[in-house]
């Protein structure tokens, strides 16, 4: 039973980037209305849900995409950027959406209960999204930054760096 269920698991994240997107450009766009559940399963529209000047978006294609989110997370607690911020892991197709309840039971057990609320899981808007960013470099966090329109004002999928972080600052003030 095991090995079917890690089967599964691992023919869902191999077809979470299977159709390719070149990476865009967005700043000056706006953010496609989408939907999806946090961990404390909530129903949750974006951008409309969000009433924040401006929101900040960690966007994740793969399971990997996680270690570079950790690092603009700590690298935002370090520089003092205080604005809602929210992780969406973002996972296109068919197979992902019919295991959606076992993939979310997976990140709840290692995401503590306090931080539900900010990851916002996106299965049937997936590939809406990989479309509008890109999915290039998958491993690599979209970084945006909406204002409570939806516009993007900040974009950033190039992996984690102080000089992103800090152009990332510029946008916010």
């Amino acid at each position: 039973m095991f090995k079917l269920i890690t089967s599964v698991f691992a023919f869902v994240l191999l077809s979470a980037c299977s159709a390719q997107y070149p990476n865009q450009q967005l700043e000056g766009e706006q953010f496609p209305s989408i939907s999806g559940e946090n961990l404390d399963k909530q129903n949750v529209s974006i951008p409309s849900d969000f009433k924040a000047d401006k929101t900040l978006l960690l966007i994740g294609y793969k399971q990997d995409s996680q270690f570079d989110i950790d690092r603009w997370l700590i690298g935002l607690d370090m520089a003092g950027v205080t604005l809602p911020t929210y992780e969406l892991p973002t996972i296109a197709g068919m197979a992902p959406r019919m295991f959606s309840t076992f993939i979310d039971n997976g990140m709840r057990k290692g995401i503590p209960k306090e931080l539900w609320g900010g990851v916002i899981t996106i299965y049937k808007d997936g590939e809406a999204v990989q479309k509008f960013t890109g999915n290039q470099n998958p491993n690599n966090t979209r970084v945006i930054l909406i204002d409570n329109t939806g516009e993007v004002l900040y974009f950033y999928d190039r992996g984690f760096s102080v000089d992103a972080l800090n152009k990332l600052k510029a946008s916010i003030e």
